[in-house]
């Protein structure tokens, strides 16, 4: 056995890397050690690590003294201990026996442990390939798509988010089979070939709370079967979606037919008032694009109604199309700039939408019967 576990760490530096993995412990776990965090100290270090076998976020922070040691302890117990201690606390932890011992002035907590061996950690992945950019742009592309994907889709490729390296390009697609969302940046990626990897969903939720706004890079790197992405001080790990994601460049529609150009505040205004008397199941709103304004029609199964008209510049035929009003808002609210662009053909087709000057977040939404 040698020497147990011991080490003293203020509040702070123990809350916020417990705060940071925390949110992939379930609730509800099919093994009791997913319920616990693993503690590694070292000579020099604490680590803290959470996992549900799917995604794995692991923490660590420089601390000296203390004893090395390794041991599992219940998670929420731990972080609901932490953060109702004093700011300025001092704890002190302490591995006697099967128990973990929590001191911090006053209080006392004896926690139950379960062997670190048995504490299931993504290994060290084999890299294909590695990038390194700013925080910032994989973030942005997360942002720009991540609410296309599917929720529990039988075609559970779909329940992911397709991301797609090549060697001067990093691209990000989702979508449910209704809509897609599509947004792509240009870095000088290192290389030698290209490949695509489809993150889960919780994957995805977990990169989008973990990084920041900011010039700070961050190390992608790509495995069979997993993908890492390492900050400063936390490190997360995904398992990767296996299946082959639906060839998404045969259903962007081109932007060379009719286009509607119209003020993007007005036309997410005028849609979430329409959709209040939409069905609520189905979301079903009519587009009537004309030469001058787009008209936008619900109705519902208790024959109310809702008409909203908005200035618009429409270069094509008179034509009417149904859209689900929640995917079009989606797309909308994705889109940064005041001037959208609508690409629509007839009632049987897609619409492309997109903002005025940047191409870079393009989003597709399928029609609807109305």
């Amino acid at each position: 056995m040698g020497q147990a576990m011991e080490f003293e760490i203020e509040r702070d530096a123990l809350l916020r890397p417990l705060q940071a993995v925390i949110g992939v412990v379930e609730r509800r776990q099919t093994l009791p050690i997913l319920a616990n965090i693993l503690i590694d100290k070292t000579a020099d270090s604490v680590s803290l690590t959470a996992t549900d076998l799917e995604v794995e976020l692991k923490a660590e922070m420089p601390l000296e003294g203390g004893q090395p040691g390794r041991t599992t302890i219940p998670a929420r117990k731990l972080m609901d201990i932490v953060r109702n201690l004093p700011d300025d606390a001092t704890v002190h932890l302490s591995q006697e026996q099967e128990r973990v011992i929590l001191r911090a002035g006053p209080s006392r907590f004896s926690l139950a442990t379960l062997p670190a061996d048995d504490f299931p950690t993504a290994d060290d992945v084999e890299a294909s390939h590695r990038v390194t950019l700013p925080q910032s742009q994989v973030r942005w592309l997360i942002e720009k798509t991540h609410f296309a994907m599917a929720l529990q889709d039988v075609r559970y490729y779909l329940n992911g988010l397709l991301l797609e390296l090549e060697p001067n390009h990093l691209r990000a697609v989702a979508t449910d089979g209704h809509r897609l969302a599509l947004a792509e940046l240009s870095p000088e990626l290192d290389l030698a070939e290209a490949t695509q990897v489809i993150v889960p969903r919780k994957g995805v939720q977990e990169m989008l709370r973990l990084l920041d706004d900011t010039e700070e890079q961050v190390e992608v790197v790509l495995g069979t079967g997993h993908v890492q992405v390492s900050l400063p001080d936390i490190r997360f790990t995904s398992k990767l979606i296996d299946g082959r994601f639906p060839d998404y460049q045969r259903v962007i529609p081109d932007e060379d037919g009719p286009c509607a150009v119209v003020d993007r505040e007005t036309l997410r205004k005028a849609l979430v008032r329409a959709s209040i008397l939409s069905n609520e199941k189905y979301r079903g709103v009519r587009f009537g694009f004309e030469a001058d304004q787009l008209r936008i029609q619900s109705n519902n199964p208790e024959q109310e109604e809702a008409q909203e008209e908005v200035p618009a510049r429409f270069n094509g035929e008179p034509a009417e199309i149904g859209f689900n009003a929640s995917y079009m808002l989606d797309a909308l609210g994705a889109i940064d700039e005041p001037t959208v662009h609508l690409h629509v053909r007839d009632a049987n087709s897609s619409a492309l939408i997109l903002g005025e000057k940047n191409r870079d977040a393009r989003y597709v939404v399928m029609p609807m019967r109305l």
